[in-house]
């Protein structure tokens, strides 16, 4: 008898469930027009509990995760002693990459310049908060529970009180082409009700340490997704758990790889792995997330030779007197490529007054250029770094061949 995708091992594992659906009632909303007020009925996912399955992935899949995970955990490595330069490059270009697939794009200037109080850019704003969100995960790593993911969701949906940041939804969501019904729908999430139960199973899955790093990411995040929890941002806050997980297992102990960069060169291969899984193939998911996090160490690393590069032509430029606190500002704008005084300041530790000479000793030597920013001030903004990230970004939407 041949074996299914999930049956490579035996003893504990047996082949991943996958979901079934109930019947409810969809009772339109008194608003709806008369004519379809009457209750209709539809199909809902009941996922199946997961806490103490072991999966099995195919023999290839496995291999390329564990490459995979081996590539995160060098690169970590590698570049953990830079965590005060790269880590918040990093985290911003994950939290950008997360919410570019929900179709929430910015440029690096506008995420910044939004960090520092500019609201031109609405995307640029959310992504902001992807980036909080993303840091409350990292923070929270070690505490994989249903209160991390509340606050995680409140810190990422704060601007926007009509999704009940840090609440679990009370009404039906679906994916479909019709905005007013269920009714048919190509996915319809778990009754509410049924949220907290199967978002704690999954996470008691997410805590176990005898499953492989990246599978055990991959298919927590999956469960996530099906089960849904909120109305909206159930996509970056699942993509920030995945983050917390690899710092949990220890796969990156210092900075965020920007895997959600990677996952962006074949997002719909990614939205169908999200449909394997819930058709009970595993293997899908894991290899989304392998590849992605090969590609995300690849562009990184790319990232990174570009900001070295960046950096040593400032040394070249810059020709002030090496007491002068310009020289303490270029790692700064390296991982802040736009500033202002305040800023500029508190870094330094000096009084604000004290920081406009040298940030005119930057402009002056072309690192910096200086822009009013309406009702803010002046912001003073690196072009070469701002690029450098708009770049990674490019690369990481490219589709290339996977495996």
């Amino acid at each position: 008898m041949s074996k299914g995708p999930n049956e490579e091992i035996s003893g504990a594992t047996r082949p991943w469930p996958d979901v079934s659906t109930e019947e409810l009632e969809w009772a339109p909303a008194l608003h709806t027009h008369a004519s379809s007020l009457a209750p209709r009925r539809y199909r809902a996912t009941v996922p199946a509990a997961i806490a103490n399955l072991l999966p099995a992935i195919d023999h290839e899949t496995a291999a390329l995760a564990e490459e995979a995970t081996q590539e995160l955990s060098r690169f970590d490595a590698e570049f953990g002693h830079r965590l005060s330069t790269l880590a918040p490059v990093l985290l911003r270009s994950e939290a950008a990459s997360s919410s570019q697939i929900e179709n929430l794009t910015a440029s690096a200037r506008a995420i910044f310049s939004a960090e520092l109080g500019a609201t031109g850019s609405r995307n640029a704003v959310d992504i902001v908060s992807n980036t909080r969100a993303m840091t409350t995960a990292l923070d929270l790593a070690e505490n994989l529970s249903v209160e991390m993911i509340l606050e995680m969701h409140a810190t990422l949906m704060a601007e926007h009180p009509r999704h009940t940041p840090g609440r679990f939804r009370t009404e039906a969501v679906w994916i479909g082409t019709r905005s007013d019904s269920p009714v048919g729908a190509e996915f319809v999430a778990p009754f509410y009700g049924r949220v907290p139960a199967l978002l704690d199973d999954a996470l008691s899955f997410a805590r176990r340490t005898d499953v492989p790093v990246l599978a055990s990411v991959a298919i927590t995040h999956a469960q996530f997704e099906t089960i849904h929890p909120f109305t909206d941002g159930n996509g970056r806050t699942g993509r920030a758990l995945a983050q917390a997980m690899l710092r949990r297992r220890g796969t990156t102990r210092n900075v965020a790889v920007p895997v959600s960069a990677g996952l962006l060169a074949d997002v719909e291969g990614y939205h169908r792995a999200l449909t394997s899984y819930r058709e009970g193939n595993v293997s899908p998911i894991t290899r989304a997330f392998a590849n992605a996090s090969l590609r995300a160490v690849t562009n990184a690393r790319e990232l990174v030779a570009e900001l070295d590069a960046i950096r040593m032509g400032w040394d070249r430029q810059l020709n002030v007197r090496k007491s002068s606190n310009a020289w303490k500002l270029l790692d700064v704008i390296l991982r802040r490529p736009v500033i202002d005084a305040t800023i500029a300041a508190a870094e330094l530790g000096v009084k604000p007054p004290n920081v406009y000479p040298p940030l005119k000793a930057l402009v002056d030597a072309g690192i910096l250029r200086s822009k009013a920013e309406h009702r803010l001030g002046p912001f003073w903004r690196s072009e070469e770094v701002l690029a450098a990230i708009d770049g990674f970004a490019e690369r990481a939407g490219r589709r290339e061949r996977v495996r």
